[in-house]
């Protein structure tokens, strides 16, 4: 199953800028107090990417190379709907979704009162995915629904450049690929979780993602059929919560399948992907993701999607430079 399953195409047709070009001022917080509330990544040399014999090949997962990154900080959750709210409230800024005027909802989870808002015409891999008039991050189910009754859940429906938006007001930045696995894999080397190679060590569920037989039927048995709080399940080594399922998260990079597999100073030491791309990447999968179909919630798994699309279940969590280590 293709990564566009995963993660649908918004196709919007709006320029798209670096996030040097987001014309937003900073947060007005001093830098010190921006830091003390992230968590601190050693850097030094680790694994990346895998060899899973149930990844999928068109992904470019691997190969498995050692790669040396600098310390960096980065965030513990996903940034929350009410943070998000802070930032608009400081701001004005408008998402990609407010601005099309629609976004990508999960069947099971539109709204009633937004039924009669659904566009005609699905994704063709994904049917499951409806394009949902009004639906963005103040109503992550389409109109009726509401981010307060979720104030402590991950935003969503935030593209690649509301992510890098947020980012630069709060004097963050999104972390690189490769900052995001390391941070992900909580120091465990080639693991396919970010608490192990079991999913369900002792039996405990330990992220969210589908239970049941997708897309028909969602047990519920991991305690949640949309998102979950950004603090549930323990977190792992490193302190970060829910880097396997929940909500995609945003990186930096522009997505490639073969940029990485050349041994190259830029591709093993602080790699920041390639110069330029079409689509961005994407890690951890979502509440969405079932072995049946999509198992990109193990740590080495990536997909991407275009720096403008929104849906449901994409997020993003920030990261920072340690000061006088760049």
């Amino acid at each position: 199953m293709s990564g566009a399953c995963c993660a649908p195409t918004s196709g919007g047709d709006q320029e798209i800028p670096e996030p040097s070009a987001v014309p937003l001022q900073g947060s007005g917080r001093a830098p010190a107090q921006v830091l003390r509330a992230m968590l601190r990544i050693p850097g030094g040399t680790f694994l990346m990417g895998g060899d899973d014999a149930d990844a999928f090949p068109d992904d470019g997962e691997g190969p498995v190379r050692a790669v040396r990154l600098s310390p960096f900080l980065i965030d513990a959750t996903t940034v929350t709907n009410r943070q998000f709210a802070t930032f608009v409230r400081s701001s004005g800024y408008r998402t990609d979704a407010e601005r099309y005027g629609w976004s990508f909802v999960f069947y099971a989870l539109v709204h009633p009162d937004a039924r009669h808002l659904v566009r005609e015409g699905t994704v063709a891999q994904a049917p499951w995915w409806l394009a949902v008039d009004g639906a963005c991050w103040r109503a992550p189910y389409g109109p009726g629904s509401s981010w307060t009754d979720l104030s402590n859940h991950p935003v969503v429906h935030v593209s690649w450049r509301d992510a890098s938006a947020y980012a630069a007001w709060a004097g963050k930045r999104l972390p690189t690929e490769a900052e995001w696995e390391m941070a992900a894999r909580g120091g465990l080397e080639r693991s396919r979780f970010p608490w192990g190679d079991e999913l369900l060590p002792r039996g405990q569920h330990r992220c969210n993602i589908w239970q049941g037989k997708f897309p028909q039927d969602n047990t519920g048995e991991d305690g949640f059929l949309g998102t979950a709080p950004v603090k549930t399940y323990r977190p792992n080594n490193f302190g970060l919560y829910n880097t396997s399922g929940n909500v995609w998260e945003w990186c930096s990079d522009w997505w490639s399948t073969t940029w990485h597999a050349a041994d190259r100073p830029e591709t093993r030491e602080d790699p920041a992907g390639p110069p330029t791309g079409e689509a961005k990447v994407i890690r951890g999968g979502s509440y969405l993701c079932h072995a049946s179909y999509c198992n990109r919630y193990r740590v080495a798994a990536r997909t991407s999607n275009t720096p403008d699309s929104s849906t449901g279940h994409m997020g993003f969590r920030c990261a920072a430079d340690l000061p006088g280590t760049r």
